[in-house]
């Protein structure tokens, strides 16, 4: 039972891909298959190069026939439609541009591996509709330029039906007007970026499912509010009078959380002058911790990613800023927190968008392990690391949430194409494995708007019997997953 618990505390940590500054290790960088590079491209069946798939012959420019049939849905016969690109008789076909070499190969290549795992087994099973779903990754690098590239390069000559788990920062950033305007559905954005969110827009071919950073934001200020961790005993509501302190990036990771917190201070009353917004870099972390210093603060919200966020610990510890710390999902991994300069006085909590302590969070944990269990093309080292790998998690979690679309326009016997495929999407409400649900319905582009809260914890070994440890690290949940409007209800 210890060592369930254990796997279920790791798996636990926020599945944040981001446009973030990864920290992986050669060995995870090592456990691709084949590794594409930036003039290849990889299929679940068989690595195809540029050129092979991109030969001026055998290209063939369905893009305009497709986007004209796309616009003319509501005089369009069902018996009358087609399917549109990347869909024949026996294939699906999808496709991302990712980091799987460089410095984001941590997170790139076990995110693809599980996207291919959930395939490979969809493929065993008979596939959707008797269609197998094959994958094609080009390596960007974590590269803008070459991201919209090779977005194009899918779009438009590999003519795939769908983008699933399109990338990173730099290429969701720089691919969106692109995406919406030739109407390829993109689910699942490997980033949260402010960009993907729309309030109502139907038909949207962008589906977003990871937290989008502005609900990211909002949420954290909520808790920061509502959660009782202050005063003497650490277990206090929030001072009527008390101050803030927000630290930002300025980047798109920063900003957009900024703005999430600014947005929910609002909703909740809090006056200007309570709050201290202060820009931060790796560079100036120093003096813009010692600005916060002396501002009074009785809590901290760190609106950033992983390095920034390590720096930030860093320096609050070396200053004895000792209040507590709230921030985003992206950070929910412990090698980011030096364990000899975590203090008791300054707690640490992040937002969550996974669960794997309900019994319905437990019987996906155990979904996920089978499906990388049985990967073909997974060693069993691989495997094994896969189990508490929140990268992957979030490939997977990217590969069923297409699938169920799928799946929706087979049960409704229609057409596969792009018009029908948004509109399946757009039925109701998307379970998620591991976490709460995306909503598309009504035009909703608002990823998950629902997050548990998680704390920092540094101690005993739960999976240890026989002896008793000081520096097992983790993040362990203290609320459950509850919406902005549950967590608001808490504020007085």
């Amino acid at each position: 039972m210890k060592k369930l618990f254990l796997v279920f505390s790791l798996i636990a940590f926020a599945v944040g891909i981001v446009g973030c500054t990864a920290d992986p290790t050669e060995t995870e960088a090592e456990t691709t298959i084949e590794a594409t590079t930036t003039e290849e491209a990889t299929t679940t069946e068989e690595a195809t190069t540029t050129e092979e798939a991109t030969t001026t012959e055998e290209a063939t420019t369905t893009e305009e026939a497709t986007t004209t049939e796309a616009t003319t849905t509501e005089e369009t016969t069902t018996a009358e439609q087609v399917v549109s690109q990347g869909v024949t008789d026996t294939e699906i076909l999808v496709g991302n541009t990712a980091a799987v070499t460089g410095a984001f190969a941590g997170v790139g290549v076990p995110f693809n591996d599980a996207i291919k795992a959930v395939f490979e087994q969809v493929n065993e099973d008979g596939g959707i509709g008797g269609r197998e779903i094959n994958f094609i990754s080009y390596n960007d690098e974590f590269d803008a330029t070459k991201g919209v590239t090779f977005t194009e390069t899918l779009v438009e000559q590999d003519e795939v039906f769908a983008l699933v788990g399109h990338f990173g920062t730099p290429t969701v950033g720089a691919t969106l007007d692109y995406i919406q305007n030739q109407g390829v559905p993109m689910v699942y954005a490997a980033t949260g970026i402010n960009g993907l969110y729309f309030e109502e827009s139907v038909g949207n071919p962008v589906m977003a499912v990871q937290p989008i950073y502005l609900t990211d934001g909002r949420i954290m200020a909520a808790r920061a509010l509502t959660h009782p961790v202050y005063g003497a005993t650490g277990d206090a509501e929030f001072p009527t009078d008390g101050r803030i302190g927000v630290l930002y990036t300025n980047d798109d990771v920063g900003n957009s959380i900024k703005t999430g917190v600014e947005t929910e201070l609002d909703v909740l009353g809090i006056s200007e002058e309570n709050v201290t917004y202060i820009s931060a870099s790796l560079d100036t972390m120093a003096s813009a911790v010692t600005d916060a210093s002396f501002e009074n603060l009785d809590v901290v919200i760190l609106a950033m990613n992983q390095q920034p966020f390590a720096a930030a610990l860093t320096e609050m510890a070396n200053q004895n800023v000792n209040v507590p710390v709230f921030t985003s999902y992206v950070n929910a991994d412990p090698t980011y927190v030096d364990p000899l300069q975590y203090n008791e006085d300054r707690p640490i909590f992040t937002n969550a968008w996974v669960d794997v302590f309900s019994e319905e969070g437990q019987a996906a944990v155990a979904d996920y392990a089978a499906i990388i269990m049985a990967a073909d093309f997974l060693d069993e080292e691989t495997k094994t690391a896969y189990m508490t790998n929140s990268f992957a998690i979030a490939g997977y979690i990217a590969a069923v949430v297409f699938i169920e679309g799928l799946e929706r326009v087979e049960a409704n016997g229609e057409v596969l194409n792009w018009d029908n495929y948004i509109a399946a999407m757009e039925e109701g409400a998307i379970d998620i494995p591991m976490g709460g649900s995306v909503d598309f319905s009504g035009g909703k582009r608002w990823g998950i708007a629902s997050m548990a809260l998680l704390e920092y914890y540094v101690g005993d070994n739960p999976a240890t019997e026989d002896v008793v440890e000081t520096d097992f690290e983790t993040f362990n949940q203290v609320v459950s997953i509850e919406t902005i409007e549950e967590i608001e209800a808490k504020f007085e």
